[in-house]
């Protein structure tokens, strides 16, 4: 997968974290510097922590399916772009605990925004990836995109939300169909 591609895949991936820390920013008064650090650091680290995960879950049956990898990655990110595209039509509300950032919160939103991104490290294992630099990317795209979030929030409101899951569901789509087309005609 190349740099343009893992970028691109990266700010996909963040559009949760980045719709939640819309919401976030919205629901608070003053943003002090505690809040953007906390969503960068819980958003951000589990962006990346959770394809880590899926790399190793993947590796151990990388040799069963490598025939088939293509497939697979654009079944799972095709799967989860729909999902967000689904998800940005529905017109949700901010939860009433979108001022709140302690642990237990903060943990459970970066697990449920991340969850994809575990799937998406399967897909890793069966493509030529730098895992290093990928993890690196989700991390640090979804920390900024979440501090700029919180940013715009606080300042417009969550006009932006739907659209941005949008946005990362179709961006992962066409991830998917790249990956599809450069195995069936370039492999």
């Amino acid at each position: 997968m190349d740099l343009i591609s893992l970028i691109f895949l990266s700010c996909a991936l963040a559009m949760d974290s980045f719709a939640i820390s819309l919401c976030k920013g919205f629901s608070v008064k003053n943003l002090q510097i505690k809040h953007y650090i906390l969503t960068s650091f819980y958003f951000g680290g589990f962006q990346a922590l959770m394809p880590a995960i899926g790399y190793i879950m993947g590796v151990s049956f990388e040799p069963f399916v490598r025939p088939i990898d293509h497939w697979i990655a654009f079944i799972l990110l095709s799967f989860l772009g729909i999902k967000m595209i689904k998800e940005g039509f529905e017109n949700e509300n901010c939860a009433n605990d979108s001022n709140q950032f302690n642990f237990k919160i903060m943990c459970t939103l970066s697990i449920a925004t991340s969850i994809d991104a575990l799937a998406v490290g399967v897909g890793f294992a069966f493509l030529n990836v730098n895992l290093i630099l990928a993890l690196f990317l989700i991390g640090f795209i979804t920390s900024i995109l979440c501090v700029l979030a919180l940013k715009i929030g606080n300042s417009f409101g969550i006009y932006f939300k739907n659209k941005a899951e949008f946005l990362g569901g179709a961006v992962l789509i066409l991830i998917g169909i790249k990956i599809l087309i450069e195995h069936l005609y370039f492999d």
